[in-house]
């Protein structure tokens, strides 16, 4: 039994027909089963990724081994597919031979009577619906896979059933194929709109499922486009495909080897043809007689070709043609005659005569045609009366009396690029109807063609690039909606009067000077680098952005266009950045919501009420002087990049973040926001109590006050604070202050309270925290460098429990932290009550309550601290501790149940470390001279540890860090110096 796997085309009705019909057109038209050395066509391009294998193994590939592997892919090489493929099976059925032909050419008959004969001889209750009628019985899912899978072809010589289900006999065989009597096939109409949406790759992977697949997608609907671009295709080979398809509409064969025979096949035997691509070759004079007989034609495209032998003229005459395209051809002189023709291109095509005959011609493209003279131009152009697109560009010779003739015969013409034309200047030139020109690089436009473009009442897109010798465009054209203006170097003035334009291109114009542009339809202005820019004018109703960046000579007149009643009332978002000629900016606007003004270094003057603003940007206005927001709609605003600025004043009704930090000379501010939260003033050096007061009074939801480094702020600013309810964070590091007692009286609800290098503060500014309870809700304080004694320091950590965050860097005064108080010290601690719920209650706490809540204690940097005591009583809930830079502590011995983090690097004096913290996890000993034992002994009661830093340490030996995890199991970081010491 033979079995006949085709990819793409139709069931044979016995095997040997099969054998015969669907072996020759591969192996020759006669039979001859030796393969025709010039059939080269490489069908790797059309079928790459075909799985040979699924195309067998459906149908065979549970009858036996048929030698080809299931999930292999085979090369499709030439002379592989130029012979029939032979898979034999001595195993099936005693002595009967399997031969497979996998026949992957487009070749054989049409298949549609022997798919008709086989469908007809089926059992009529397998019949599959229509598409009006598709179901599918779930029941029976399984036999519906089974027949799906492995189709029975009873005529043409498949596999059938019995074979798969082991079937011995003709009423087993008949009794099996009862049962799988329900198939899972689609139905005929849902397959093929199905298969619509292939490629003809997918087409010829689908053909690979099932007879049924296989027949639909060799359907000549999905086969009218034909596409051998590029392919290596015989002429016997494409013949075959023209004889298979013959309803073929779209035939492409650029780039294919000897263009002129396959060319000659198409239009001689695909009746249906309508769409002919062509290129790369030469076309001899026979084939442009041979059109006439293509009466269907609609389309030829000829690309990059030679026509006839290049020195003779090439008449081209077809009665039904509506688009012809030759590009980049070369031939001596052509003559068409196409009374239907519509398009016609003959871009860049060397060619110095053309004669056409094309009374219906509306588009015409000869752009780049350098051999064309004017005169043939001229006569190309106006044997066209219905011309309405014209692509002349790149026509060096076309002159203004051409363009004139045309303008007078083509009386619709609509479109006309005539760029890189030197000789027109549009002089007596009226093309009325005209709506798009294009004018790039156009040496002879000048000021003086603006008055021949003025008769274009029409027109909608007006390009001018590169006219080097345009000084000026002025222009009142109701219907222009774009115009470009780039690299115009010698271009000063643009005046605009068009209702509708909504795009203008202005670029690289280094002499423009004036602008008026009067639209309704302007959106958008975008008007970049325009160094000479002086006056804007502008009347549009409608503009909603204008970015005028680097327009360096823009004046303060600029102000004016853009307030309320200069031309924009819908104005939104107005960029000005680097405009380094502003000096006096004033804005008037109710609809001005982001403005910018970065990089404007001139700028010393800013008053703005608008009030909608919501952005601002002043970043390098380092010389503004005087600024004024009154109103504005900002939620917050950073002036701190504006060091000169000695007068303020702000009215933000939403405003909630105000920055001044770096206006070393503000002197005079007025600040009226209700709503805000956080102020920050530092280094205002000349803010003074008056202001304070004022800020205070009229912002009372301040949270957070920032007063670092002003030192003119005085006790009665401070007293001023109890204006603010809401107060938790308050920052007075770096002023002159000699008494916190204010501070007492007016914030209650203090939570955090920085005094950074508050050296004037007396050893007993701080004893009301402790002594009388003054701020109960204050759990930080910054004490850092400052000079209080340490008997202060003592008694503030000491009694003052509830503090959970205190900072001692660098303080001169701090000796030995001993909390390892006697009996009579240790009575007067009060006893710490931790709230229920709270996440310290959660701890597991000692049988007494903490003496302390303090949690992170930092004394970096402190010189005079040569011993730290701490005992499980007094520093349970201390989980951070910072000694490092202490340059003569030598003991620390801590004990504190929930300490994880404890930094001692830099402290090179240190020899004694003892560690009872079952909870630490970091220790960082970097560049101490501690010995390896003391580290090993502390770090073995430490049974949490992860991270242990010792680098630099010259009394510990990077080799020998296995000691240490041996003392610590849990060490999962060790970082050392990667040389010893």
């Amino acid at each position: 039994m033979r079995i006949w796997c085709c990819l793409c085309f139709g069931e044979e009705e016995d095997s040997k027909k099969g054998y015969k019909s669907m072996r020759d057109p591969i192996l020759g038209n006669n039979g001859d089963e030796s393969p025709d050395e010039n059939s080269a066509f490489d069908w790797r391009n059309v079928f790459e990724g075909v799985n040979v294998a699924a195309v067998v193994s459906p149908q065979a590939g549970a009858a036996g081994d048929l030698g080809v592997p299931k999930n292999e892919e085979i090369d499709f090489d030439s002379n592989w597919l130029s012979s029939a493929v032979e898979v034999k099976n001595e195993n099936y059925s005693g002595e009967k031979m399997l031969d497979v032909n996998l026949n992957l050419g487009l070749s054989g008959e049409a298949s549609s009577s022997t798919v008709l004969k086989e469908d007809s001889d089926r059992d009529t209750c397998s019949k599959r619906p229509k598409v009006n009628s598709f179901s599918l019985d779930w029941d029976n899912h399984l036999l519906q896979e089974a027949s799906y899978l492995c189709p029975m072809n009873e005529g043409g010589g498949d596999v059938s059933l019995s074979n798969l289900l082991g079937a011995t006999d003709d009423e087993g065989k008949d009794s099996k194929l009862e049962d799988l009597d329900v198939r899972m096939d689609l139905t005929d109409d849902l397959l093929h709109m199905v298969f619509s949406f292939l490629d003809h790759i997918d087409l010829c992977r689908a053909a690979s499922v099932c007879s049924q697949w296989r027949a639909a997608s060799s359907h000549e609907d999905f086969w009218r486009y034909l596409n051998f671009e590029n392919k290596q295709i015989s002429s016997n080979q494409f013949e075959d495909m023209c004889r298979r398809y013959p309803n073929a509409t779209t035939i492409n064969l650029y780039g294919t080897p000897n263009i002129h025979p396959l060319a000659m096949k198409a239009v001689s035997s695909l009746r249906n043809l309508e769409t002919l691509s062509l290129g790369r070759g030469q076309l001899g004079e026979t084939f442009f007689q041979a059109l006439t007989d293509c009466h269907v034609l609609r389309s030829l495209t000829i690309n990059d070709a030679t026509l006839g032998n290049g020195i003779q003229e090439i008449p081209i005459s077809h009665d039904s043609l509506r688009l012809l395209q030759l590009v980049k051809c070369r031939v001596l002189r052509v003559s068409i005659r196409c009374p239907q023709l519509e398009t016609l291109s003959l871009k860049r095509s060397s060619m110095p005569h053309a004669v056409l005959n094309c009374p219906l011609l509306h588009d015409l493209d000869i752009a780049s045609c350098h051999k064309l003279s004017d005169a043939a131009i001229r006569s190309a152009a106006t044997a066209c009366p219905l011309l309405e697109s014209l692509d002349m560009s790149n026509c060096s010779c076309v002159s203004d009396e051409t363009l004139r003739d045309i303008a007078q015969t083509c009386g619709n013409l609509r479109v006309l690029d005539a760029s890189y034309c030197p000789n027109i200047s549009l002089e007596s030139v009226r093309l009325v109807m005209l709506t798009v020109l294009k004018l790039h690089s156009c040496e002879g436009i000048t000021s003086a063609s603006m008055a021949a473009i003025a008769h274009s009442y029409m027109l909608e897109v007006l390009e001018l690039d590169n006219c080097s010798l345009l000084t000026s465009v002025s222009l009142d054209l109701p219907r222009l909606q774009s115009i470009r203006l780039v690299h115009c170097r010698k271009f000063i003035d643009l005046n605009l009067h068009c209702g509708m334009l909504s795009s203008i291109t202005v670029s690289n114009c280094p002499l423009l000077q004036r602008i008026n542009i009067a639209s309704s339809a302007l959106k958008k202005l975008v008007l970049q680098k325009q160094e000479s820019l002086t006056t804007i004018a502008l009347q549009c109703p409608n503009l909603l952005e204008v970015d005028l960046t680097e327009c360096e000579s823009l004046t303060n007149s600029i102000c004016e266009v853009f307030s309320d009643g200069g031309g924009c009332p819908v104005l939104k978002s107005l960029v000005l950045d680097n405009c380094e000629s502003l000096t006096l900016v004033a804005f008037c606007s109710t609809s001005l919501v982001s403005l910018s003004l970065g990089g404007c270094r001139a700028l010393i003057s800013l008053a703005l009420r608008c009030p909608y603003l919501e952005q601002v940007s002043l970043d390098g206005c380092d010389h503004l002087e005087v600024a004024s927001f009154c109103p504005v709609g900002l939620r917050s605003l950073n002036l701190g990049i504006c060091p000169k600025m000695n007068m303020l004043h702000i009215e933000a009704s939403q405003m909630a973040s105000l920055e001044l930090k770096g206006c070393g000379v503000l002197s005079e501010a007025s600040i009226n926001c209700p709503l805000l939260t956080s102020f920050d003033a530092s280094f205002c050096s000349q803010l003074k109590d008056d202001c304070l007061s004022a800020t205070t009074s009229s912002c009372p939801l301040i949270e957070s006050l920032v007063l670092m480094s002003c030192p003119s702020v005085g006790c009665d600013g401070l007293l001023s604070l109890q204006s603010l309810p809401y107060l938790t964070y308050l920052d007075l590091s770096y002023t002159f202050l000699v008494t916190l007692q204010p501070v007492y009286e007016s914030c209650l609800q203090l939570k955090v309270l920085k005094l950074q290098a508050c050296k004037y503060l007396t050893d007993t500014s701080l004893e009301p925290l402790y002594k009388e309870n003054a701020l109960p809700a204050l759990c930080e304080l910054d004490l850092s460098y400052g000079t209080l004694c340490q008997s202060a320091i003592e008694e503030l950590l000491a009694c003052c429990t509830h503090l959970s965050h205190v900072s001692l860097n660098g303080c001169i005064n701090m000796h030995d932290l001993n909390w390892g108080f006697t009996g009579d010290k240790l009575s007067h601690i009060p006893i710490v009550s931790i709230p229920q719920g709270s996440s310290l209650g959660e701890q597991q706490l000692p049988n007494e309550q903490p003496k302390r809540l303090l949690e992170n204690l930092n004394c970096v940097g402190c010189p005079n601290i040569k011993k730290v005591f701490i005992p499980m009583a007094q520093g349970f809930l201390l989980s951070s501790l910072n000694l490092s830079l202490s340059a003569n502590l030598k003991e620390v011995d801590i004990a504190c149940y929930n300490l994880c983090v404890l930094n001692l690097s830099n402290c090179c004096s240190l020899e004694s470390l003892q560690l009872e913290c079952p909870r630490l996890s970091s220790l960082f000993l970097q560049s101490c001279n501690i010995d390896e034992e003391a580290v090993e002994a502390a770090v073995s009661r430490c049974m949490m540890l992860e991270t242990l830093d010792v680098r630099f340490c010259p009394k510990i030996c990077p080799l020998n860090m296995m000691r240490l995890r041996v003392a610590c199991p849990s060490l999962k970081r060790i970082f050392s110096s990667l040389v010893p010491s």
